[in-house]
């Protein structure tokens, strides 16, 4: 799986998808436990849309 989500993007991801999955807890609607994914996909740095729209918002691997 190569990186293919940058660093706005995965902060901005883990940020939109913990304030869903607080929604979701307070509300009880079960529709904002979507937030997971974005959560996931924001701490890994690989979105599978991207790749099928042709997307690449830049991730740097250091390899330190």
């Amino acid at each position: 799986m190569k990186c293919n989500a940058g660093k706005i993007d995965r902060v901005l991801r883990v940020i939109a998808g913990v304030a869903l999955i607080a929604w979701a807890i307070m509300s009880g609607n079960m529709f904002g436990y979507a937030g997971v994914i974005l959560v996931v996909t924001g701490v890994v740095g690989f979105c599978p849309f991207y790749p099928l729209l042709g997307i690449n918002t830049g991730c740097k691997l250091s390899n330190d």
